[in-house]
């Protein structure tokens, strides 16, 4: 089954249909690290029982990107190094300064790399067309930007953008530990992060905690911000909001799990499929959702959801 545990959400115009994308992936397979490659990333089916790189349920396509990379230790490096410095130096007689020393560096990396160890990961997207969505399971931009990147490879060209909203999301979750109204469904939960825009490195972590205790409501009179704000939404997922937008540490409620689980079909395809779908219909729901509540684009354009699509409703 799919089961994202972070999001990055990108907003995306002309997503290219299901044919399209294939053949584009299909040409740019994930292949090993070469011996003299420090790392590689291409493109490999999502699931064992998937025989192409892009699964199709009901118009929502999960896709992944394999990155494989050489393990170098920073210590053996340096030991390595060291050694070599130290050999040249007694040697020939004479210091090795700063530019030699990132050359032998390079030297070095260069005639370790055939005996390193290599580790891999695999970085899942879904993308929602008919929503203009993409949703990259990961907790860090940099990872989304480097799946973003492959996939404007491998099709030419990509116009995505990260949401943007009237509201700061610091803000309105500030508000919401002031007690002022959440929208119909959502509910905090007992951990954030506040953060003193005024004084750096000021960061309270809370765990565990009533959030609308009167501790917690001192330090935003004091000025303290959310920068971060445990919540569940419609009694079915629980996530941690970012200032920036992301969620993270996704999971479903107890409750809704145990439905989902009652409801799975038996056949590994099958119950891939309808996670997938089912995710799909969720998460764009909840984008909707959080970004109605943060004030909506800034161009005044609605965030348009389609609520049915081919037979599978929201």
């Amino acid at each position: 089954m799919f089961a994202p545990k972070n999001i990055v959400t990108y907003q995306a115009a002309n997503l290219p249909t299901v044919d399209t994308l294939e053949q584009a992936l299909q040409e740019h397979p994930f292949t090993p690290c070469g011996s003299q490659e420090l790392s590689r990333s291409g493109w490999a089916a999502p699931a064992d029982c998937i025989e192409g790189m892009v699964l199709d349920s009901h118009g929502f396509l999960l896709i992944a990107l394999k990155h494989e990379e050489r393990v170098l230790p920073p210590q053996s490096v340096r030991e390595q190094l060291n050694e070599k410095v130290a050999l040249i130096e007694a040697e020939q007689g004479r210091k090795v300064y700063r530019k030699e020393k990132l050359q032998l560096k390079d030297e070095v990396i260069m005639d370790m790399l055939p005996r390193s160890f290599t580790r891999s990961r695999i970085t899942y997207a879904l993308i929602c067309p008919k929503q203009g969505l993409i949703h990259v399971d990961t907790p860090s931009h940099k990872r989304a930007e480097d799946l973003l990147n492959n996939l404007r490879a491998a099709l030419g060209s990509l116009n995505v953008k990260l949401p943007q909203t009237k509201l700061s999301a610091d803000k309105v979750m500030t508000g919401w530990l002031h007690s002022e109204s959440m929208p119909n469904g959502w509910a905090l939960e007992d951990e954030c992060e506040l953060r003193d825009p005024m004084t750096e490195g000021g960061k309270i972590s809370v765990e565990g905690q009533d959030l609308l205790s009167e501790e917690i409501t001192a330090h935003l009179a004091g000025g303290y911000v959310v920068k971060r704000l445990a919540l569940e939404w419609q009694q079915q997922v629980r996530f941690v909001l970012h200032a920036d937008l992301s969620l993270h540490r996704l999971r479903l409620s107890d409750e809704y799990r145990e439905r989902l689980n009652a409801e799975a079909p038996e056949d590994a395809q099958a119950a891939l499929e309808t996670s997938v779908v089912r995710w799909g219909l969720e998460m764009a729901r909840l984008t909707q959702e959080l970004i109605e509540t943060l004030g909506g684009h800034p161009d005044e354009e609605p965030f348009k959801l389609q609520q049915e699509q081919d037979g599978v409703a929201a």
